[in-house]
């Protein structure tokens, strides 16, 4: 391991800045890493002033020098100190600290990425053509062959994975926009997330698209004409792999570690059931990218930005994901 992680701050009139210097506080009593923080420097500090933070930041230089935690900020200038929430200005910098840590990554001089928080709707109105975090850092990589897996525990400590064959569309269009490719695709990243974390197998269950997986037609035919023929080709390609099955029932038997993966079929279906189980620890994980990248698994949370109450829990997890898929790609 090159021992530095990269975390782009997002919003910052979100909760992200926050949940990072909390959450690399708790990690730094238990390893050595370097933590490069991107994003505004003086809205940091200030954030840093925090009672129970006042971690050592010193401003970026090179990767030579002493210290563990560092701050760069990819833009010329600064942000004001008040800004309302969703402000352009905050959307302009969180693309600014997302574009930086990319770059960072393919240029090999991370060993990971985490990314805080951003809102897609103040970053489209800012001007931005953007989906989401994992489409913006795919285009970056040059690559669409990517996919979403949320993961997280519950209180017993059980996992739950789960990867997606679509994300951010509308309900309505993913009957016509679910293929087979997206599907086969979802299936062999899912495979091979279950290979990086270094499981013992990699048993991955696939969801239905319809309630009941169609009731073998009955109420809807994706299952038939779409999902079971990728499901078969990847068995024949040497996957283990099952489905299509019920969405009600299928999580509750990952849960049990039937599966050690699951593929749904939208996004709603695979995380309703993930937050459910790992609400304040769920970590996003992009999967296919040349870096590794994973997230929090959840918002901005304008309403207690700025209050000092945010959970890090997610972030936490974030980053021990990140740093557990540094060190197994290193051996």
């Amino acid at each position: 391991m090159k021992n530095w992680i990269g975390i782009s701050l997002g919003d910052a009139t979100g909760i992200g800045a926050e949940v990072a210097l909390k959450a690399i506080a708790a990690e730094a009593k238990v390893d050595e890493i370097k933590y490069l923080l991107i994003g505004d420097e003086p809205f940091l500090r200030r954030l840093n002033d925090s009672p129970g933070l006042n971690l050592p930041l010193n401003t970026f230089s090179s990767y030579d020098e002493s210290g563990r935690f560092f701050i760069t900020n990819p833009l010329s200038g600064t942000l004001p100190e008040k800004l309302p929430a969703g402000s352009p200005l905050a959307a302009n910098a969180a693309v600014a600290a997302l574009h930086d840590g990319g770059h960072r990554c393919l240029r090999g001089e991370l060993d990971a990425l985490v990314t805080a928080p951003v809102n897609k709707e103040s970053i489209v109105r800012a001007g931005h053509k953007f989906v989401g975090q994992t489409e913006f850092l795919s285009d970056l990589a040059g690559t669409q062959r990517t996919a979403m897996m949320l993961l997280g525990t519950d209180e017993r400590g059980r996992w739950l994975r789960v990867a997606l064959a679509t994300v951010h569309i509308s309900i309505k269009t993913v009957p016509e926009k679910l293929t087979a490719k997206k599907i086969t695709l979802a299936i062999e990243l899912a495979a091979q997330s279950c290979r990086d974390l270094g499981l013992s197998r990699a048993k991955v269950a696939v969801c239905g698209l319809n309630p009941h997986a169609g009731e073998g037609g009955e109420f809807g035919d994706e299952e038939i004409t779409t999902i079971s023929p990728a499901v078969k080709a990847m068995q024949q390609r040497g996957f283990d792999v099952v489905g299509p099955l019920s969405g009600d029932t299928v999580f509750h038997y990952a849960l049990k570690g039937e599966f050690d993966a699951v593929v749904a079929m939208y996004h709603d279906q695979g995380l309703a059931p993930l937050k459910a189980v790992a609400f304040d620890s769920g970590i996003n994980w992009t999967l296919g990218l040349p870096f590794i990248r994973t997230s929090p698994d959840h918002g901005t949370a304008y309403d207690i930005a700025g209050k000092g109450i945010a959970n890090p829990g997610s972030m936490i997890a974030a980053i021990r994901l990140a740093k557990q898929l540094a060190r197994n790609k290193k051996a």
